[in-house]
């Protein structure tokens, strides 16, 4: 089989920097509110299904997981949370939209290492002005021949980007820490997907391993990447 690939999509949060981990202080810091209230458990249960039911409304990024936290307390108090607690989530929340970048460990180098070879994408997901913040922050802007930030990331989303940036999603890749987001849409868009896994992921995010198609790959760390494109059957680049 000839393999053909002339564009890489990456993913930005938990592939490029860190991000999940900044949700999961702030959840903690949420549980401590509503420790009086709800267990752990019952809570975390609650607070995600809030986020399933708000994504359609407020889609997905930080504001919509603060308003989704503000939901969840009004829930487990029976509407007596005290406006001092709705206070702590508000800032939490405002902490979160402004927390610095950390970038994984190497990163640029994996750019680098692909970027003469490849037209580069970042897709990513969330609120416009918080992933326009972390890319500016991150430096990296100047590694990439394009920049998509999508309401969400869906096989028409990806058939539309490699069509206006690359030559087709037949003839791209899409790397990312999300099996749900950056791995299964870009398959059934007729593309490569390659998971690159992340110590934490929402729950959201999980969607079962596509073992039955050729296209799929995982590899442990986004440096192993440039390995894992040279080694793709009888590759030709463009």
């Amino acid at each position: 089989m000839n393999v053909i690939l002339t564009t890489i999509g990456l993913d930005a949060d938990d592939t490029l920097w860190h991000n999940e981990r900044f949700f999961a202080l702030t959840q903690s810091h949420f549980s401590d509110l509503l420790r009086e209230y709800s267990d752990n458990d019952n809570l975390m249960t609650r607070l995600l299904a809030a986020e399933r039911r708000n994504l359609p409304h407020y889609g997905f990024g930080i504001k919509g997981f603060t308003l989704s936290m503000i939901e969840t307390a009004i829930e487990v108090t029976d509407g007596n949370v005290p406006a001092a607690v709705i206070a702590e989530i508000l800032d939490a929340g405002r902490d979160m939209l402004s927390h610095p970048v950390e970038l994984l460990p190497d990163v640029k180098a994996t750019l680098n290492a692909l970027k003469h070879d490849f037209k580069l994408l970042l897709i990513t997901k969330g609120d416009l002005l918080d992933q326009e913040r972390k890319l500016a922050q991150s430096g990296l802007r100047d590694h990439f021949d394009a920049v998509e930030i999508v309401s969400d990331k869906t096989p028409a989303a990806y058939l539309d980007i490699f069509d206006r940036h690359g030559t087709g999603a037949d003839q791209g890749l899409m790397a990312g820490n999300s099996m749900a987001s950056d791995v299964v849409p870009m398959i059934r868009a007729g593309g490569w997907g390659v998971l690159v896994p992340h110590g934490l992921t929402w729950a959201i995010e999980d969607a079962e391993t596509p073992h039955d198609t050729a296209r799929f790959g995982q590899i442990d760390r986004l440096a192993a990447l440039p390995e894992f494109i040279r080694n793709l059957p009888a590759k030709q680049l463009a």
